[in-house]
């Protein structure tokens, strides 16, 4: 029988209740029992048919106990899929997402996927809520660490390549699960980078910047959409119909299933819009399948598919049948997602005996290159890559840290399974390094309770500073090279984590001061979340390489940088700001009417109190070992019609002396236009292997589509347009350093 037909076959022969029972989704907790085996909350709704699924099991017992379960209280044997934050990893936790994003290399995204998808897996999960494709331009706001990024393209690719490595060839395939794509949408533009704070946009922004990393990873075949706690331009995305019936599902033909967010729905009378029973007839209007743990959908529905709902003070309006056509289509959705993955058919799919997981030797292979592929070396005077020779003084609160190099969200992996960086140092040079803490990782009184540093909760060092860093010193004065470990805490970034002033601690900046006071060569290694502000830091230091939370391998991938086993390649995928105040950020800012000339000036854009020569690390910075070396870029023609498509051309050559992975971007600026555009925009990226001296052609591909952008008095109404005449197109290392080309289309 056809998946279609054994879902209408379930649909009619369901009763109203059993309809309801499939939307509600709920956390496993406790389990099936607690206690001298008392049945919990969970047990009863199993028992009485009213879970469609559950998210948050750590076992394939506990899994396949929980559908044994359900399949008994189930009139009609309908199973449950299960569901887990498998973030960037699962028991193999690999690189941040925001790090593996600056890897730019989407063949390594898709792998890593594919490899938490094995894992999840094997463990009975049917579905994991990633990847996540927010885009975000600040600083403050903690979970711009699960996300992709600034920019639309490379998030959009990132999308894609996530989709595909989670999903495989298809849902239902072996060793594979179902993505979810989240959070939809604009949740990575809080005001003030407040978590969960509502978004104001133009619908131009929204259209081109924060919807087209979802239009690609539905496009790559995404199957499920959470949707995000915050409300867009005035409208909770948990009550969003434009946006999810209307756009989502209506304009771009997203036929798969949406989920809410925990407790988003039960969220929706905090925010204003009226009672429960309000709030569950505008979710579940909007588009919104399956209830997170609220359990609204399981209390109002019954009552509002026989009464209706009449709430002109809330502007709603839905008749009984209408509610229950709107609850069939909810449930419809829910049964062709278990359908598709094959439950219906097999409902312990995936949690056979004869499924094993994959390997968690090649998993930390593929962990140690990613942590080494997504770090970006910022600065280097000479000094990487290290003599294994070379006697090395490890200073800081991470030198020896396990606990945070797993990253936020990182909730099925372990911290004893890290190798510390001094241990890491150890393991490759054949050298023990001389390990001195130096300072504390927060100043006194600051989150002090919640952090964990290299196995112990942080709290103030009966230690007075000032000995601290004597000690620090006077260990950093007995080696050849300094290597200070600092950064943030895990705890620092991820969910419900914003800060108003994203830098080092006060207690690191003044240990890297010390540690460069001594005249030693240092190496400054940034271990965080999101982009810290690093001041002075940069001044400092001769070296200096932005490592991210790199998972399980992450030490190990540092140290296959810092002595050339392995070369720097990654390149931001986020702007670093100059000063902790300088935030929102973003390369692709629009023109003034002022515009801001490099330095403060009077009567311009800028800050009085930010200095000119405040270091700048810019979206697609990034240096390597090799020495790359761009020749002028060249066009197939200079002027095109709109039908036709242009070669640009570069050539790039590795004049060093070791191998290199250059990241070759490509940006356009459209000088004259009917609104203001970003000042330049990413197009296209390619990236290219070459040997000591190796030089290489890069060819992009050019159509007058891609400088197409949205006029939109609102969604219903956007029109995307594109103006003849010149187009400039820089060409380079990343988004500041670029030589350009000048392009005119004729029509």
């Amino acid at each position: 029988m056809e998946k279609h037909d054994v879902v209408e076959r379930l649909i009619s022969g369901m009763t109203l209740g059993e309809k309801i029972g499939q939307l509600n989704l709920l956390p496993a907790g406790e389990g099936l029992v607690t206690g001298a085996a008392q049945p919990t909350s969970l047990s009863k709704r199993l028992d009485a048919g009213q879970v469609g699924a559950i998210f948050g099991t750590k076992s394939l017992a506990t899994a396949r106990a929980m559908q044994e379960r359900a399949l008994a209280g189930s009139r009609l044997g309908i199973p449950l899929f299960f569901a887990e934050d498998v973030i960037h990893g699962h028991r193999t936790v690999f690189p941040l997402n925001i790090a593996l994003a600056c890897s730019w290399d989407m063949q390594l995204i898709e792998d890593t996927a594919a490899f938490a998808a094995a894992e999840a897996s094997a463990e009975g999960l049917h579905q994991v809520y990633a990847p996540m494709i927010d885009i975000s331009r600040d600083p403050r706001w903690g979970r711009v660490a699960e996300g992709p990024g600034e920019d639309p393209l490379l998030a959009s690719r990132i999308a894609a390549a996530a989709t595909r490595g989670f999903q495989g060839a298809g849902l239902g395939s072996p060793g594979r699960v179902l993505a979810c794509l989240k959070h939809f949408v604009g949740y990575g533009a809080p005001q003030s980078g407040r978590d969960y704070d509502n978004t104001s946009l133009a619908w131009e922004d929204l259209l081109e910047t924060y919807l087209p990393p979802f239009v690609a990873g539905t496009k790559a075949g995404a199957a499920s959409v959470m949707v995000a706690f915050n409300a867009v331009n005035k409208v909770p995305m948990h009550a969003h119909h434009q946006l999810v019936e209307g756009w989502l599902r209506g304009r771009h033909g997203f036929d798969g299933l949406v989920i809410s967010d925990y407790t988003g729905v039960q969220e929706l009378v905090a925010h204003g819009l009226g009672s429960a029973a309000i709030s569950v007839a505008r979710a579940i209007h909007a588009g919104i399948d399956m209830d997170m743990v609220g359990e609204d959908y399981l209390r109002e529905l019954p009552t509002l598919v026989r009464d209706g709902l009449h709430a002109p003070e809330a502007g709603v309006s839905l008749g009984p049948d209408r509610m229950m056509d709107l609850v069939d289509k909810a449930c419809r959705r829910v049964l062709t997602c278990k359908a598709r993955l094959g439950l219906l058919d097999d409902p312990f799919r995936g949690m056979h005996a004869t499924q094993k997981p994959p390997s968690r030797m090649e998993g930390r292979k593929l962990a140690r290159e990613a942590a080494a592929r997504s770090a970006v070396l910022l600065k280097n005077e000479g000094l990487l890559p290290l003599s294994r020779d070379a006697t090395v003084a490890l200073i800081g609160p991470f030198s020896a840290d396990r606990a945070n190099m797993l990253g936020t969200w990182a909730v099925s992996g372990r911290a004893e399974d890290v190798m510390p960086l001094h241990e890491a140092v150890a393991a490759l040079t054949g050298r023990p390094a001389a390990v001195a803490w130096g300072a504390n990782i927060v100043e006194e009184g600051w989150l002090e309770q919640r952090l964990n540093v290299h196995g112990v909760t942080v709290t103030r060092n009966p230690r007075d500073e000032a000995e601290l860093l004597a000690e620090a010193v006077a260990t950093a004065r007995s080696a050849d090279v300094i290597i200070a470990a600092v950064g943030e805490a895990k705890e620092h970034a991820g969910e419900s984590s914003s800060r108003l002033a994203p830098d080092l601690p006060a207690p690191q900046r003044r240990l890297i001061a010390a540690l460069a006071g001594t005249g030693k060569p240092l190496l400054v290694v940034v271990f965080a979340g999101r982009p810290l502000a690093l001041g002075d830091v940069a001044k400092h230091a001769n070296g200096l390489l932005y490592a991210w939370h790199g998972g399980v391998a992450g030490p190990e991938g540092v140290a296959d940088l810092i002595f050339g086993a392995a070369d720097p390649t990654g390149r931001l995928a986020v702007s670093l700001p100059a000063h902790a105040g300088e935030t929102p950020l973003t390369y692709a800012c629009d023109p003034t009417g002022r515009p801001f000339p490099g330095r403060f000036a009077k009567f311009r854009t800028g800050w009085l109190d930010l200095p000119d020569d405040a270091p700048q690390f810019p979206f697609g910075f990034g240096l390597g070992y090799g020495q790359v070396r761009y020749a002028a870029p060249r066009l197939s023609l200079d002027e095109a019609r709109a039908d036709q498509t242009i070669e640009l051309c570069v050539t790039v050559e590795n004049t060093g002396s070791r191998k290199a992975i250059e990241t070759v971007q490509l940006y356009a600026s459209d000088p004259v236009a009917r609104v203001t555009r970003p000042g330049r925009k990413l197009i296209d990226f390619a990236q290219v292997a070459l040997g000591p001296g190796e030089s290489r052609e890069v060819r992009f591909q050019i159509s007058a589509d891609q400088f197409r952008y949205p006029i939109a008095p609102s969604l219903e109404l956007a029109e995307w347009v594109r103006d003849p005449g010149m187009i400039e197109l820089h060409v380079g290392a990343n988004s500041r350093d670029t030589q350009m080309a000048e392009l005119k289309w004729l029509n």
